[in-house]
């Protein structure tokens, strides 16, 4: 028995795509033309698989071909496998052409805000079909999503990528500033030290946990700083919104706050000290091929 079903096994799937194509279509000539290949060619593949079987599998009629007994019971169990085959065929072309697929990225707010809006508009101009889901995530929990295959794409801060199977595609450097409200507009006229800004102007801050909070802590503790921040929220909109209403000064990415600082809502705080640079990177999981999908909207990010 073993070795019976070894040799079926041995048959070549071709052979069966043109039975199936032939036994769906009722004509070898129109088999012939849906398989882009000779009449003679579909003729000659029937009777080889007609051999390894061991038996009829068509006769001929008026219209074309028609299957015997023994081929109608074949076609039975061979249009299920075959069509699953093609569909998956077609799906497979659907995903290299871009006409179908998803795109899945994770990201902080301040980042899609800047570094993404643009890509990701474009991206979707250019590839209308691709499902476009992005997540609003720490950067520990993007890694975590990287490791179990639940996203694409991650932008996570540079100093955490200490995990082997994380691939840097891109570093982002963003430059950092201290900005407050006209409430506190006299602190933008001339620089200060960050020991007189904290003594002078309440913090605001991200609840701890997160990189920009830790990020915040280590250069306050840096320049033995020891105050905590006197308002803490979720969000960084909801800390523009509260140095813009005069709550305190935030510290955040400058190009976060371009439009409002252009348009006189916050104020840049010029430090004696230099801020560090935030470093952000593009990250995909190491040793995972990229999806069509993914490749290219890295395309766009790179560019």
């Amino acid at each position: 028995m073993g070795g019976i079903l070894k040799f079926y096994m041995l048959i070549p799937f071709e052979l069966y795509r043109i039975f199936y194509t032939t036994a769906r279509l009722g004509s070898i000539s129109k088999a012939s033309k849906e398989l882009f290949t000779s009449q003679p060619a579909v003729s000659y593949s029937i009777k080889q698989l007609e051999e390894k079987l061991g038996g009829q599998l068509f006769f001929r009629n008026a219209k074309g071909v028609s299957l015997t007994a023994e081929g109608e019971i074949l076609y039975q169990y061979i249009e299920k496998g075959c069509s699953l085959i093609l569909s998956g065929e077609r799906k497979f072309g659907e995903l290299k052409d871009m006409t179908s697929g998803q795109l899945r990225i994770a990201v902080c707010s301040a980042v899609c805000k800047n570094d993404l809006r643009k890509p990701i508009t474009l991206y979707h101009q250019l590839y209308p079909n691709i499902r476009i889901h992005v997540r609003d995530e720490s950067s520990y929990e993007i890694s975590r999503l990287l490791g179990i295959g639940e996203i694409d794409i991650g932008i996570i801060n540079f100093q955490e990528n200490t995990k082997e199977q994380l691939h840097i595609v891109k570093r982002i450097n963003k430059e950092m500033c201290f900005v407050a409200g006209k409430k506190y507009e006299a602190l933008s006229f001339a620089p200060i030290s960050l020991r007189t800004l904290t003594e002078t102007c309440p913090l605001i801050a991200l609840h701890k946990g997160g990189s920009t909070r830790n990020n915040l802590d280590q250069f306050l503790l840096s320049h033995e700083i020891y105050k905590n921040p006197q308002i803490e929220l979720n969000t960084l909109e909801l800390i523009v919104e509260f140095a813009i209403n005069g709550l305190g000064s935030a510290c955040v990415t400058k190009d976060y706050v371009a439009n409002e600082l252009a348009g006189g809502q916050l104020f840049l705080i010029p430090l004696l000290e230099p801020l560090p640079k935030k470093n952000l990177a593009v990250v995909i999981k190491k040793d995972m091929p990229v999806s069509t999908a993914s490749e290219k909207f890295l395309e766009l990010v790179l560019q």
